[in-house]
């Protein structure tokens, strides 16, 4: 999946067969956003 925010391109894999995400995958999409501009 290719997410564009606040001029940043990031490619996120969707999880299969299970819903949830690893560990690593959240880490990704949480610098991700920190780098796009969005604190949780």
């Amino acid at each position: 999946m290719r997410v564009y925010l606040n001029e940043r391109i990031a490619v996120f894999h969707r999880p299969h067969p299970e819903k949830e995400m690893d560990k690593a995958a959240v880490k990704s999409l949480r610098n991700y956003l920190l780098e796009a501009g969005i604190e949780p």
